[in-house]
């Protein structure tokens, strides 16, 4: 197939990209700035861009759409236009071009309301009770997007929980970061279980369900590695591969939760220049169980984890070795 794939300058996309030329499919990308992928065809530009997006998708047969903006603050508007009018631009492109075939990446938090969630499947998107921006505009997008779901487009989407691997800017790079300089807090004691998704799996999933989505158009599925462990033997785990000190700071999340309060105020004032250091949101993701049952996505796409946690945390491990030596 041809397949337009968007926002593939991060590090998820990338991950999803080469899958996809692996694959045998031609792949063009569209996103801000290249996307350093060789064999790609790049067209830069916004999914914001109604006449770029049109010129992008023109011959497509499929569209794996990943972009947004991702962040624990922000201007609620950018939100609201990347992940909600942007998503509503490519859907409206692609249904134009004739595409048959349509991957939301989605997002976890959009049916999460800040409870426990312990094996729970993928309920649908509920923006009224999403958490944050991020995972308000993102719940909106996944039903707009399967609600265009027909037989002369399938879309399918996909919501992988916390992405990481070697090389991944965002989760390992904070925690690492905050671990070294001795600010990243253990929540109720980081008893609580989360799943996660090693980069690998994430992309070969989301692969997975462009080549299944004629047999599961209109449905949403939770992606993992189907591994929960406590989160602060996650973040442990994550500290000795990069060589950092493992988290000794203990807080309840009460006090976290607050704090978060505080910040959210003070950044919607006087932005920082990087993510806030706590917000309720994030509080909620260290202090409450969140994973999910596996069984729909790898009986429906016919698909499974590659790689295990602990392969996973072997590999960072190997790429902090190699960035010292």
């Amino acid at each position: 197939m041809i397949v337009l794939a968007t926002g593939t300058s991060g590090f998820l996309g990338r991950a999803v990209v080469a899958d996809l030329l692996a694959a045998g499919h031609e792949v063009r990308t569209l996103q801000r700035r290249p996307s350093g992928v060789p064999g790609a065809r790049d067209v830069l530009g916004s999914i914001t861009d109604s006449e770029v997006v049109g010129r992008a998708v023109e011959g497509a047969d499929a569209v794996v759409h990943l972009a947004a903006k991702v962040s624990l603050a922000g201007d609620v508007r950018e939100f609201h236009a990347v992940n909600v009018e942007g998503t509503r631009t490519m859907l409206d492109a692609a249904s134009r071009a004739g595409v048959a075939r349509f991957v939301q990446v989605s997002s976890p938090s959009v049916a999460h309301a800040g409870s426990s969630l312990a094996g729970a499947g993928a309920d649908a998107a509920d923006p009224v009770r999403a958490r944050g921006e991020y995972a308000r505009t993102k719940a909106e997008a996944e039903l707009i997007a399967l609600g265009r779901d027909g037989d002369a487009m399938r879309v399918v989407a996909v919501r992988p929980h916390l992405v990481w691997g070697p090389g991944d800017p965002q989760l390992i790079e904070r925690i690492v970061a905050r671990a070294r300089r001795r600010t990243l807090p253990l929540l109720n004691g980081g008893t609580a279980l989360i799943d996660t998704t090693y980069v690998d799996n994430a992309a070969s999933g989301i692969v997975a369900a462009l080549h299944r989505a004629d047999a599961v158009g209109g449905r949403a599925y939770v992606l993992t590695n189907g591994e929960p462990r406590p989160v602060g033997d996650l973040m442990a785990g994550i500290c000795r591969a990069a060589g950092a000190p493992e988290p000794r700071l203990r807080l309840p999340a009460v006090v976290a939760k607050a704090a978060g309060a505080a910040v959210e105020k003070i950044w919607e004032i006087r932005p920082g220049a990087d993510e806030p250091p706590m917000t309720r949101f994030l509080a909620e993701q260290l202090s409450t169980a969140h994973w999910f049952d596996q069984t729909a996505i790898r009986r429906d796409l016919d698909w499974s984890p590659s790689v295990t946690i602990d392969e996973g945390l072997e590999r960072l491990a190997g790429h902090y070795a190699d960035s010292r030596s």
